[in-house]
């Protein structure tokens, strides 16, 4: 991996302050000082107090991330939406987790793409995952590709500057507007460790939604977060009346769907590299488009 810059301003300026402006982490500048990486300057080693010149070239060479042994490959195939040197965007199917657990120490998403990395011979091997769905979420997931790009996702992240939308079948049917917001806190349930509630002591939370489709049995949304709680879609429809088709732990027992009926299907963001804008959508899987097919003749 190698990071490439020209440089274009006239005035004497030192390397140190041409970094500093290109808002490289520190994390990430020690790990190239420190830990085997390279700084050049028309390919010759320096130091960050050489003083540029216009036109120079300066190169930044970070170490080779070998990857943790605690993500064992899996070989089986991955949904590429979109990839570049920079980042992996993948559609997750459901019933699959995003990392490594107790439960699926080697059948994650992670050792998944780890896998996919072996195969394809890719010198970086460390798993940056950038945006994380639940298992029985679907939809596109964002992998930064080494440590500078999960860097600046992750500015980006905290900024609100990388937006997640989500298709959603709810079992609501009536909506008092096509376009609302829905705001309540989110807190840990008093009874559970897993569950969450709307609560006034909770974690402020907020969910935009456009009503998509009407049915006879619920409607088909379009959701973006605003804030980033556990379970935030689920229990925030969940609150009004209108739980998510197929999810069991927020609704009844008995369900349509074997999951909850929810796809992230599109991400927008400013590429940290290129400066393109990148909206990257994926279309509704089966099992949703099936519930919509049974529940035609609706409103």
């Amino acid at each position: 991996m190698r990071f490439d810059w020209i440089v274009t301003e006239e005035s004497p300026q030192l390397l140190r302050d041409f970094i500093r402006e290109k808002a490289l982490p520190r994390k990430f500048m020690s790990a190239v000082k420190y830990h085997g990486g390279e700084i050049l300057v028309n390919q010759q080693p320096v130091t960050v107090r050489y003083q540029l010149a216009v036109g120079d070239q300066v190169s930044i060479i970070p170490p080779i991330e070998e990857g943790h042994d605690t993500v064992a490959p899996s070989y089986k195939p991955i949904d590429i939406v979109y990839e570049d040197r920079d980042i992996l965007i993948v559609n997750k199917p459901s019933g699959v987790v995003s990392i490594p657990s107790v439960r699926a120490p080697d059948t994650s998403m992670a050792n998944r793409i780890k896998g996919y990395y072996v195969s394809q011979n890719y010198a970086d091997q460390v798993i940056h995952i950038v945006t994380r769905l639940d298992r029985d979420t679907s939809g596109l997931m964002l992998i930064a590709k080494h440590r500078l790009a999960h860097a600046f996702f992750d500015r980006l992240l905290q900024q609100n500057a990388l937006v997640k939308r989500y298709l959603a079948i709810s079992s609501k049917r009536e909506w008092p507007t096509d376009h609302g917001m829905i705001e309540a806190p989110i807190a840990r349930h008093p009874e559970s460790i897993i569950q969450r509630i709307a609560d006034p002591s909770g974690q402020p939370a907020k969910t935009e939604y456009w009503v998509s489709q009407q049915y006879a049995e619920g409607s088909v949304l379009a959701l973006q977060l605003h804030t980033g709680r556990t379970h935030q879609i689920r229990v925030h429809l969940m609150s009004i009346g209108g739980s998510l088709v197929g999810d069991t732990l927020y609704g009844p027992t008995e369900q349509p769907l074997k999951r909850q009926a929810l796809h992230c299907h599109q991400l927008i963001f400013s590429h940290p590299f290129t400066h393109q804008r990148m909206i990257v959508t994926q279309s509704m899987p089966n099992d949703m488009l099936e519930w919509c097919h049974t529940n035609q003749g609706g409103k």
